[in-house]
């Protein structure tokens, strides 16, 4: 007879963990891959302008899975952990195929933990906006997530008979004492669920109450959270200036004053702003249609549109594509919630669009250039 186990070291416990693990890291790789898609397109990729929530289902998914991802991964390294430092490390010389195939998988377990724990915490940070670091976040976080998706591709291929054969041995040949089996596995998804709510929730408006570790899911200026204000981006004087004008370049170039904007044909449309930190705002903008800003500059149909902010740098610019141009509810906007736009929210003018990072949606609009 098989003598207990403690449940922490059940083989199947394991299986079963590493498949909520495996399944909250896939989520989060792949919306993570869109999220860098959307921000840095390719010639081949098109993102659509509805519906409207799709960003904000797809980024609040990433945000919600990565956390969910942070205590399934504490638990499974508590699990295997005396598994990670067994002798010999990788094997005996007189087996070379074994000692091969057990060097591969504690390098790729190696790489694994680090890569993932490198993921989770960065990702975590950049959630509150804190950035203990030297390197672009960005940068970092894309590649680190390539290197942790590779790992995981080559431990799942190395531990996969394991795997299966502990989905196939029947609970009672693998008796646990103390704690069963299902407790640790309903704790850990519990946690895992607890966690996506207290921080992931930020994304969900309904939620917004019980996401209590979320750093932006209380409400700033006009009941909009604000990642960046005017004086950080260094833009308060430009901004306010009376004699501000808007420059739309193409075909035909207009230059405009506010009040030669607010006196342009007026559209309301209700939309998300969806940040990549994961938190979502709704909320009811009024200003002008970005198509028919296209037009005054003769815009040729299926052109892209070019937004410069006033704020200089890595987000002073972005481009609108064709399809979120033709988008009725893309507005230049002026107003938000019935008054006009706060400093901090992108006074005299910024840019909303369906379906948009919010780090996309240009704050204080200076220029819009019309592309082919």
């Amino acid at each position: 007879m098989i003598p207990p186990r403690p449940a922490l070291r059940s083989t199947r416990l394991t299986a079963h963990l590493g498949t909520a693990l495996g399944i909250a890291v896939a989520v989060c790789f792949a919306t993570g891959m869109l999220s860098h898609l959307i921000q840095h397109p390719p010639s081949w990729f098109a993102w659509p302008a509805h519906p409207a929530w799709l960003y904000q289902l797809t980024q609040g998914a990433h945000v919600a899975s990565g956390v969910a991802a942070i205590p399934l991964t504490l638990l499974k390294l508590a699990v295997v952990y005396p598994k990670l430092f067994a002798r010999p490390l990788i094997g005996s010389w007189r087996a070379p195929a074994a000692s091969l195939r057990r060097a591969a998988e504690r390098a790729s377990i190696a790489v694994l933990v680090m890569a993932i724990l490198f993921e989770l915490s960065t990702g975590l940070l950049n959630i509150a906006q804190w950035y203990p670091w030297r390197f672009f976040f960005p940068t970092a976080h894309y590649a680190v997530a390539w290197v942790a998706a590779g790992s995981v591709a080559i431990h799942v291929a190395v531990k996969l008979p394991d795997i299966a054969a502990a989905y196939r041995r029947s609970p009672e040949s693998e008796p646990v004492a103390g704690v069963s089996r299902r407790a640790v596995l309903f704790t850990g998804l519990s946690a895992a669920a607890l966690a996506a709510l207290a921080v992931g929730g930020q994304s969900v408006p309904g939620l917004r109450r019980i996401a209590v570790f979320a750093p932006r899911s209380g409400d700033g200026p006009q009941g909009l959270p604000v990642n960046r204000t005017a004086a950080a981006a260094g833009v308060r004087a430009a901004a306010a200036d009376p004699g501000f004008r808007l420059t739309v370049a193409g075909p035909r170039t207009v230059v405009l004053s506010l009040a030669e904007l607010r006196a342009l044909p007026q559209a309301t449309v209700r939309l998300p702003i969806a940040c990549v930190e994961g938190w979502t705002t709704w909320a009811t903008w009024t200003g002008v249609r970005v198509g028919d800003l296209a037009a005054l500059a003769s815009a040729p149909d299926g052109a892209a549109l070019r937004f410069h902010s006033l704020e200089t740098g890595l987000y002073g610019v972005s481009t609108l594509p064709a399809p979120h141009v033709r988008a009725t509810e893309s507005l230049l906007a002026l107003r938000v919630n019935g008054a006009e736009l706060d400093l901090d929210h992108g006074y005299p003018c910024r840019l909303i669009a369906p379906s948009r990072p919010g780090v996309t949606q240009t704050k204080w609009v200076h220029r819009i250039e019309v592309l082919g």
